[in-house]
């Protein structure tokens, strides 16, 4: 039982980390200071926390790691469009 608590207050911690930053992009459209490569690392970091969630059926594993992809790669698009932009 505590395990799960300590396991579903991690996925909790870990997805509304994101929740800021996504809604600040979403406001602005600003990524300015966010690095392009650490957000494709930490999203393939997820990818394979993803996947080994899903292979010992953690589901607080796999639930934060979904959303927080999610997020991730929200943010990864913006950084990459305005790196696009910078370059022009």
């Amino acid at each position: 039982m505590i395990i799960n608590i300590i396991g579903v207050s991690a996925a909790i911690c870990r997805i509304t980390s994101f929740v800021p930053q996504a809604i600040k992009v979403y406001n602005t459209k600003n990524t300015d200071g966010i690095s392009l490569w650490m957000y494709i690392i930490f999203i393939v970091g997820n990818i394979l926390w993803l996947i080994y969630g899903i292979l010992i059926k953690a589901y607080e594993i796999v639930f934060s790691n979904v959303i927080t992809i999610i997020l991730a790669i929200y943010i990864l698009y913006y950084v990459i469009l305005n790196e696009k932009r910078r370059i022009k």
